[in-house]
């Protein structure tokens, strides 16, 4: 067969240095990947981060707003008014 062992160790060929960086890279891409977008980076539309998200909020409160309009509208068309008769 040959005098080549059944596993090779590669990596004992390293110098320490090299492998401490091996080990502490992968750690290094998590916490770059952990960074999310700043508040005043462009967003979509070309409007910030920010006012992206004070856009969103502002249609949800119109949202609730219409949501409660239609359930008032419904409810007075549900319910007779006093001066009517049953």
């Amino acid at each position: 067969m040959g005098d080549s062992p059944a596993f090779s160790f590669s990596w004992a060929r390293y110098g320490r240095a090299m492998r401490i960086t091996a080990l502490l890279l992968p750690f290094a891409f998590l916490a770059l990947a952990a960074c999310g977008p700043a508040d005043s980076d462009p967003g979509p539309g070309g409007v910030t981060v920010s006012e992206a998200k004070a856009l969103d909020e502002a249609a949800a409160m119109l949202d609730e707003r219409l949501e409660a309009a239609e359930a008032g509208k419904a409810e007075a068309v549900a319910t007779p008014s006093e001066g009517e008769e049953e």
